[in-house]
Formats: structure tokens, sequence, C-alpha cells
């Protein structure tokens, strides 16, 4: 049998990312001994309404979340045990709500730091409600082959070295945490294992003592022998030798107490929890409890290296007297695995999964992002700029340093044109709609297209095509006119050749004046003279001359878009800014600004 922790326990845990964590420990533990898993909900305000998937074996368990313990227990009524894990500040409260739930009967509290008045008072609410509370500071409770509570036992390789997918005979009760993981492995290693292990928590008042469990345990029948592992500091270890030495008892305690080596050292001198400390008079001293201990009984191991020594003669006295029967160990092999992880599985060579994405740009699984093999860091410290990420990222490669340049002064000077272009317009839009960012943003990237932007990668595209055709400027505009239309790049609705743009002559001087080859370019100038002779506002627009020094420069002809869609990105971001800091108020198409060309008002005829 076993103690607390049973097979009918079924768990609500209090809190968030640490209780998640607890409750997938469990889970492992539920895994190894084939039972169905414990939590049936957790109670975490700010996650009201959600479920948190839990890995069960191979499958995963979504959890509710709720926002109180009420609701839980209403929706789960199996419900009767609530491990705490909320802050120190919240541990009170959130412990009281669960002791005043007619449904718990078990509080477990995991929370370090909690105020001692605190601990006192729910000590007391658990008494006069008949509840146990267990804790500060508890790392959990194990019941072998039945239940576990918290991260007791630790992983899953120790559970199944503890022995602790079938119970032995051993009760363990510790206020250390991680003394309890070891002295669970001794009863499985120097004897047959557990019943129970309990972590009751290291602070100066634990809401239960060894007294408590100690009387479970005797009444306990599979339980033959139990282990306490106390330090210096309270009086519990006293009071747990005035329990055993009252009257004869079924079950055989061994006892060690931590401790001694205050003997040696200065007064005053404090140990790792907050309960190990020598009273002001000289009491609670680790050879005081020890001494007391072994009066009244219990079999107490002059240090720790000989406790191992000491539950191997009891379990074997045990045996022959009949009280135990040796159990045969279980092969390893034939107890359920925890599964590998898919990176464990790949790692480790056992499988091979055909990758879902094939990335050439960039590599994130080390220290920081690798652009093509390039650290961002080393970019940084040596100088580079943005316009060097966007060629590695949209070419594979580091543009020199007058490419860097061309690349910078397309983005500054195409980076905005207004708030009356429709990109800017829905931009503006969203934000005195009170839309967000990245939606009023996206909002006016969806503008983007044939007539608004989109043509830079239409006009690389089709001057790419000319030039490697070898076409003349005249045949590559009759080309255009019989199997396409209007050329992309070309013309402009407010600007002409006697009101030039500002923004291509500028591009296309700078250029010029570096002295490199520019094949497209120079075609798209002698297209402009032409279209111009016809009509002077068919010039070379900012997309056409943007794609054709981007073409120029080597830039992929898909990627051309791009280079707009970054720039004008910057100046929809700065729109929203604009119109937030305003304050600005919805906004409603006047009447003036519309044709209403609909029907005026007529009489419905009758409905035949």
């Amino acid at each position: 049998m076993s103690i607390v922790a049973t097979k009918e326990t079924r768990v609500v845990i209090q809190g968030g990312p640490a209780g998640q964590n607890a409750a997938r420990r469990m889970a492992e533990f539920c895994h190894l001994i084939k039972q169905p898993f414990i939590v049936s909900a957790f109670v975490f305000p700010p996650d009201a309404g959600k479920t948190v998937e839990l890995p069960y074996g191979s499958q995963l368990i979504s959890v509710p979340v709720y926002k109180t313990i009420a609701e839980a227990t209403t929706r789960h009524p199996e419900i009767n045990t609530s491990l705490v894990y909320v802050g120190p500040d919240r541990a009170y409260a959130a412990a009281l709500e669960a002791l005043n739930d007619k449904k718990i009967q078990l509080v477990s509290m995991i929370t370090e730091g909690v105020p001692e008045k605190d601990a006192k008072l729910l000590t007391k609410a658990a008494k006069e409600r008949g509840k146990l509370f267990n804790g500060p500071s508890a790392i959990g409770i194990i019941s072998a082959g039945e239940c576990r509570l918290g991260v007791i036992g630790g992983s899953f390789d120790n559970l199944v070295l503890s022995k602790l997918y079938r119970p032995g005979s051993f009760g363990v009760v510790t206020k250390s945490g991680g003394l309890s993981n070891e002295i669970i492995w001794m009863a499985s290693q120097f004897a047959d294992g557990i019943t129970t292990a309990i972590g009751i928590g290291g602070d100066g008042f634990p809401g239960s003592d060894y007294a408590t469990y100690l009387d479970l345990f005797e009444k306990d029948q599979q339980t033959k022998a139990v282990v306490i592992v106390g330090e210096m500091g309270g009086d519990l270890e006293e009071r747990a030798a005035e329990w055993y030495g009252q009257k004869k008892r079924r079950i055989k305690l061994i006892a060690v107490v931590s401790g001694f080596c205050a003997e040696v050292l200065p007064k005053g001198m404090k140990f790792g929890h907050a309960g190990a400390k020598e009273g002001a008079h000289g009491e609670g001293t680790a050879r005081r409890k020890a001494e007391l201990l072994r009066k009244a009984g219990a079999i107490v191991p002059e240090t720790f290296g000989k406790l191992g020594p000491a539950i191997q003669q009891t379990y074997q006295e045990l045996v022959r007297a009949g009280v135990i029967k040796a159990q045969e160990d279980v092969d390893a092999a034939a107890l359920p695995k925890l599964p590998k992880t898919v990176d464990q599985a790949i790692k480790e060579g056992d499988v091979f999964v055909e990758p879902l994405v094939k990335t050439t740009i960039t590599d994130d699984r080390g220290d920081e992002p690798l652009y093509v093999g390039y650290a961002a860091s080393d970019l940084i410290n040596k100088g580079y700029g943005i316009p060097h990420v966007i060629g590695l990222l949209w070419d594979k490669r580091l543009l020199s340093a007058q490419e860097a340049e061309i690349v910078k002064r397309i983005l500054m000077l195409s980076a905005d044109h207004g708030p009356c272009v429709s990109g800017a317009l829905a931009t503006i839009i969203g934000s005195s709609a009170g839309i967000p960012l990245s939606q009023s943003v996206a909002a006016g990237l969806l503008m983007i297209g044939p007539r608004f932007g989109g043509a830079v990668t239409d006009a690389g595209k089709y001057f790419s095509y000319a030039v490697k055709q070898r076409m003349t400027p005249e045949a590559f505009l009759e080309y255009m006119k019989a199997n396409v239309g209007p050329v992309p790049g070309i013309g402009h609705r407010v600007k002409s050749v006697k009101n030039p743009d500002k923004r291509v002559k500028e591009l296309v001087g700078y250029v010029k004046s570096l002295g490199i080859p520019t094949p497209h370019l120079d075609f798209a100038l002698q297209v402009e003279k032409i279209t111009t002779g016809k009509k002077e506002n068919l010039i070379l627009n900012v997309d056409g001359t943007m794609a054709a020094v981007l073409v120029d420069l080597g830039f992929p002809v898909d990627s051309l878009n791009g280079f707009f869609t970054l720039a004008r990105t910057i100046g929809f971001i700065g729109h929203w800014i604009d119109q937030k800091q305003q304050g600005s108020r919805l906004i409603r198409l006047f009447d003036y600004l519309v044709n209403y060309a609909a029907p005026k008002r007529r009489d419905v005829p009758p409905l035949k």
C-alpha cells in the first residue's frame, strides 16, 4: 500500500511554468507505471480558459487551466489534492484557497521563502479542517508504483534505477529534497525499495512533521521500516523520538541527523535550510537529536555513510523473520521507456527524418544567427551594414562598398512618397481606426502590386529579357505592345520631362558616376527617350530605375519587389506612429469626394 499519495489521488496544480514542469515529471511516472495521468487541472488566472499540453508517453494530454480552485473542483470533482507552485507572496492565499475547498484533503507546497507567519497560519488552518498541509519548500511525495506528487524521485532513469515502478517495504521522510532522492535510491539498492517517500521541506515551521507521517506508516501494513533524515534546528526529530518511544511500534525506525559539524564551527553560522539553525540556548543540536532517537529505540548510524549498511541489515533481518518476502527484480528492458524526442533519435542515428523546410541562407542553431555562414556579430564589428545583410539573405553574397551604397540610396530614396499613395493611405486609415502597428502596416503592404510599387520586379523582368535578347529599344517597345501592354517602370501620374522625379535623377547620377557597367540602366534610359517623345509623362520612374540598377548589380529578378517593400515599410511605420501621436480619429470619406452615380431613390414595386 502507500500513504498520502495513492492510486486514488487526483491533482490540481496551482501555478504557471514551474507547475507545468512538475506535471511533465509526474506524467513520466504515470507512463512508467502504466497508470492514467493524475493531474486533472491547473489553476493559474493569467492563463484561465487555455489548456496545457503535456507529453504522456508518445501522446499529448490537454489539461485545462482555471481561474479558481472552486471552478477546477466543480468541473473535476475527482480532485482531492493540490500542489502549490506560486511565488511566496501569493502562496498563502493559494494554499488557503485549496484548504477551504471541501474536496481537497492534501495541500503540498513547493514554494520557498514563505513567511513563517504564513506557514503557521496554514498549518493551523489545515488542522482545523482535518486536512494535511505539507511544506513549504517540500519537493513532493512519491508512492512507488502508485503516485508521484511533484518532482521527487528525480529523472526518469532514476525512477527506474530506484525501482519506483513497484512498491517496496520502506517509508522515507526527509527535510532535504536532494537527500530524499538519495535515500529512495539507497532503499532500492540495500533493500527492496520504498512504499512512500515524503519531502516535508526544510523551513523552520513545516506544515507537517515526522510524527504525523510515522503514525500513518505505522498503520500501513505494507511499510515495515521507515528512514527519516533530520538535521540540526527545531524539534521535529525530538517529537519523532517521543512518538517512537511511547510504546512498542510495529515499524522499524532508522534515523540519521545531519549537522554534527556545527560543534566545531562558529556559533550562529547558517546552514542550507531555513530551519537548520541552533537554538539560542543550544537546543536542537544534531547530537542531542541523535541521542534521543537512539534512546527511543531507533537505529541511528554514527555517520551518513553507514546509513546504507543500516538499511541493508534491517532489511535482511526482516526477511529472515518472514516479515518481508524478498522480491525478484523486474527486467528493466520490460519496463515502459520514455520516448525519445526526434532531436535525440536523429543525433543517435536511430531515425532519418526528411526535412520539412530547406534553407540555404541562415543557420540559427548556435549562439547567434549565421547569414550565409557569416556571424551577425562579426559583420557588425567589421563595419558591414544593412545593405550587406540584404545582399547575403537575398543574393547569398557580400556586396562591395559601391554596391552597398547603391542599395542604401535605393532604400532611402523610396522609403516614403507621402500620405496620398495607396499603401500609406491604407496604413493611415488603419492607424486612425485604432488598428495595431503590424496590422496597419500589413494593410499598406497589401496595396503593393502592379500599379503601386509592384512594377519593380516586372520592370526588371522585361528589361532583363530585352538585354539578353539584344533587342533594340524600338523592337522592345513593339514586343511589349504586342504581347504585354504598357512597359512596367515607364510612366508617372505626376512627374514628366518638365517635372522630373528628383529621386530618379539622384540615383541615375550616382550610379553613372561610379563608372561601373550598367547595361540594363542604359537600355531603360534609351527606352525613355523614345517614350517621352510620344508623351511627356512616359518617363523612367523610380520603380523602373530601381529595377534596372538592381539587375545590373546581379540581384535575382524575383527579389526586386522586396526592395520597394522593405523601403516603404519604413515609411508606413512612420505614418502609423505619426497618426498615433496626433491622436487621429476614425477616417470617413466626405460625401463630396464620392461620385454617387447610383440611381436616385425610387419606389419599390409590389412583390410578385
